[in-house]
């Protein structure tokens, strides 16, 4: 029987030798017993990609950036080298978790008025996501690069050979990629750039259907420039131009330069993490909302020390207030840090969390829910006003390699195709759009409102938990815009708490508290426990079927790596098995 703490064990005499010529046992050139592998992603082609690099002797950072790199070609809709995204990483060795931040950055022409017509009204959503306004510096590619530099193994050019080869090749349009582009058919057709429409439809202006081949020479293309030159492939010289002629151009153009394409950098950061139960759980920091996440689990935790599972009704009354209050807080303070003051530590602190789950009533839905204000954070609370916005064009991925290192990445272009302006083969984003539109709401300033420099808040919370020995117990995430914090929080709930295998979590219904209106997956919801939350004073709205989930999971079990894949879209679970023990290295 495999037991998770065994690779240790094994590898001690081995790393020993390897301690003083490697930095990190992930690190080009070091050597260790290998396990079991495993990749979830949301579609299969990007699977595939992943269990490539690893079959090569590749990392989790290695495989994760070989999918990614597929899922911008396949998955358009969802994530792409146009725009940004967060990841952590697991290092089984030092069991240390790292922090990798792609959030696009505004350019130095941004205003904090730049989504106000004439009138001084927010503009139309859909024409600001569909402009070069909306469209902030990419820096997924360069997050990739950053990660890669401190836990690749393979050459940085030998991950694009697959995303190459298949857009070369031609891949086949998927359900998934066909319904979005069927679905943004008129708005793409009144808003997108000609290169998107031209992509994107056919020569008589359809819509592409599934089954259809699809060949994407330009993104190949590009992929090659940035394989030889790293990122400065899109911050300099042709491509870069490209990126900045479509932002820029009219209608509705934005101000990104070529300038700040070159001063926009991604940045390592440090984890937010707090404990649940036995475990630690750790996320991303802000300008994203990792810190909600774990505000759910740990006022969930205090108000149900003893859960009783996927079927009480008490439990699922006790995630929805948690979810309630954590949202409350998220959205009234949560913000660039860099720029503004932010409460990230203090929105968890114990004793916080402690004060705001006496709140909790599981008996009946609470009524008005108001931000807390966390000791020694009064004027924050005096300073800010509340700001609902969010992204929901995302996808999200797990690895765990063969030496026992994690990747859990969570990738984005804002809306679904992003800003619809496309150069040299990908789509750029519109994540600027995720700033307040208004700077002000009820006579007070935004956090999140628009400022040069500024990046803006997302919810991507890409999740690595640890047991209390450190070692590495589970890695999740998901798409969603806003409603990522709940899929994520309530996940994470059904594996640890519930004891649910993982794919059954995953099925299992989602329910988004952020408002007084839940939005809720009723027919996946156990037996009973939609009437019971209605008699309990829940407004349950049933959920639509465009923007769900996007789960991927591993968890580490004693009897192997665990994974599931989100059933609600394409993606699949690809593992790789352990060698035998005499092709160990």
């Amino acid at each position: 029987m495999f037991d998770k703490r065994s690779l240790r064990r094994l590898a001690a005499p081995l790393l020993a030798l390897a301690l003083a010529a490697c930095a990190t046992a992930s690190a080009p050139g070091a050597s260790a017993p290998r396990g079991e592998a495993m990749v979830a992603a949301a579609n299969p082609h990007a699977v595939e990609a992943g269990l490539e690099m690893l079959r090569a002797g590749g990392s989790a950072v290695d495989a994760a950036i070989a999918a990614e790199l597929v899922l911008g070609l396949v998955e358009p809709q969802s994530s792409g080298i146009g725009g940004g995204g967060f990841m952590l990483h697991y290092d089984a060795r030092s069991e240390r978790i790292a922090g990798y931040d792609g959030r696009e950055v505004a350019p130095a022409g941004a205003r904090a008025d730049m989504f106000l017509d004439a009138r001084g009204q927010p503009m139309n959503r859909l024409d600001a996501q569909a402009s070069g306004l909306s469209v902030g510096t990419p820096l997924l590619v360069a997050m990739l690069k950053l990660a890669h530099d401190d836990h690749g193994r393979l050459p940085w050019a030998d991950l694009f050979a697959p995303a190459i080869r298949l857009a070369d090749e031609g891949f086949t349009v998927s359900p998934r990629l066909a319904m979005f582009i069927a679905m943004a058919g008129e708005r793409m057709r009144l808003r997108a750039d000609f290169a998107a429409r031209a992509y994107f439809f056919d020569r008589r202006g359809n819509p592409l259907q599934a089954g259809a081949t699809l060949r994407n020479p330009e993104y190949a293309a590009t992929l090659r420039a940035i394989a030889a030159q790293g990122p400065r492939a899109l911050s300099e010289g042709p491509i870069a131009e490209g990126i900045v002629a479509a932002a820029r151009r009219n209608p509705r153009g934005g101000s990104l330069t070529l300038e700040d394409l070159r001063t926009a950098q991604p940045r390592r950061f440090e984890p937010v993490c707090g404990a649940y139960r036995i475990y630690r759980v750790c996320s991303t920091s802000a300008p994203s909302s990792g810190n909600a996440v774990i505000a759910i689990l740990g006022m969930y935790e205090r108000a149900r020390p003893q859960p009783q599972g996927a079927d009480s009704a008490d439990d699922w009354s006790a995630f929805l207030w948690a979810s309630r209050l954590a949202y409350a807080d998220r959205d009234h303070y949560m913000a660039d840090d860099t720029v503004v003051p932010v409460p990230t530590q203090e929105l968890i602190a114990p004793d916080y969390l402690t004060a705001r789950a006496l709140l909790i009533d599981a008996s009946q839905a609470p009524g008005r829910v108001n931000p807390g204000i966390p000791p020694g954070t009064a004027d924050l609370f005096d300073r800010w006003g509340r700001d609902l916005g969010e992204e929901n064009g995302t996808t999200h991925l797990v690895v765990v390699d063969a030496w026992g290192n994690a990747v859990s990445l969570t990738a984005t272009v804002e809306s679904a195709f992003g800003a619809q302006r496309m150069t040299n083969g990908f789509l750029l984003n519109n994540q600027l759009t995720d700033f307040a539109f208004e700077p002000n709401l009820n006579g007070r300033p935004v956090a999140n409102a628009v400022a040069p420099g500024k990046r803006p808040r997302s919810s991507m919370s890409p999740l690595i938990v640890v047991d209390r020995n450190g070692e590495l117990e589970l890695a999740t995430g998901s798409p969603g815009g806003s409603s990522i914090i709940a899929y994520v929080a309530r996940a994470t709930i059904g594996m640890l708490d519930w004891n649910q295998p993982v794919q059954q979590a995953l099925d299992t219904g989602n329910v988004i508290a952020r408002t007084g209106e839940v939005s809720a997956e009723t027919q996946r919801l156990p037996p009973g426990i939609e009437a019971a939350l209605r008699a309990r004073g829940w407004d349950l709205r049933p959920s639509g079927a465009l923007e769900v989930s996007g789960l991927h999971a591993i968890r580490v079990t004693e009897n192997g790596l665990e994974g599931g894949a989100d059933p609600r879209r394409e993606g699949i679970v690809g593992r790789l098995p352990a060698p035998a023990p005499g092709e160990l290295e």
